[in-house]
């Protein structure tokens, strides 16, 4: 046999067995989270230190949260991450840490209830998204960008139910909001309701209210169709 039609009938091999590994991924997530229905997904910087205002705010807007009754789900990490799992830890909530496989190791932080680890980043959004009733965004890198735009697409294309973007921190996000009014609004990128997606917000209490009164507002737009 070709090297050439050896290496291709070994891709395709590795292919079929990397589909199971898919799979599994989505069926423990599933499994594992199966019981959540109302969650509110977290993400931010891993490295944010405890000592900063940043951290503390994620903390606290996951203990309020959890107060409420909500899950908090967050990538598992440190950071922004930690603070969120610390929160609800703390308030005796259910706390999700869904760690990924990276090149340099993640480490999961100890304050998740429910830890999993992901090799692939696809099937951890999923999760992500499948069980959250809102998205809070604190300040981070490509990988919160990342999370951010993913939900944000889902919300315009109508492939998932509209929930609360909440941008933490109205000077972090204040330019790339100037941006996307300038260059994609104003060159006909994005419409105008397109804009509506996302809330910004400075304080905990400023994030927990809006978050609740979504929830209020799909309730009572349940109980009419009910009705």
């Amino acid at each position: 046999m070709r090297y050439r039609e050896q290496y291709v009938l070994e891709n395709i091999a590795d292919d079929s067995w990397r589909m199971f590994r898919i799979m599994s991924e989505f069926v423990d997530g599933f499994e594992a989270m199966g019981d959540i229905t109302d969650a509110v997904s977290i993400f931010g910087s891993a490295r944010e230190h405890a000592s900063h205002r940043h951290y503390k705010d994620a903390e606290k807007t996951a203990r309020l949260l959890s107060k409420k009754g909500y899950a908090i789900i967050t990538g598992g990490g440190g950071g922004i991450m930690e603070a969120a799992n610390k929160g609800a830890h703390e308030a005796g909530g259910t706390s999700v840490g869904l760690n990924i496989e990276l090149p340099h190791e993640q480490q999961p932080n100890k304050f998740a209830n429910i830890q999993m680890g992901f090799r692939y980043f696809f099937a951890r959004k999923v999760m992500f998204v499948k069980y959250a009733s809102a998205f809070v965004v604190f300040p981070g890198g490509y990988g919160t960008l990342d999370e951010l735009f993913e939900a944000a697409t889902l919300i315009q294309t109508k492939k998932i139910k509209p929930f609360p973007i909440i941008l933490y921190d109205r000077e972090y996000w204040s330019e790339i909001l100037v941006w996307i009014k300038t260059k994609l609004l104003k060159g006909a990128y994005v419409s105008p309701e397109d804009l509506d997606i996302f809330r910004v917000v400075s304080t905990p209490e400023e994030a927990v209210k809006i978050i609740i009164a979504a929830g209020k507002k799909g309730l009572k737009k349940g109980l009419k169709k009910r009705g």
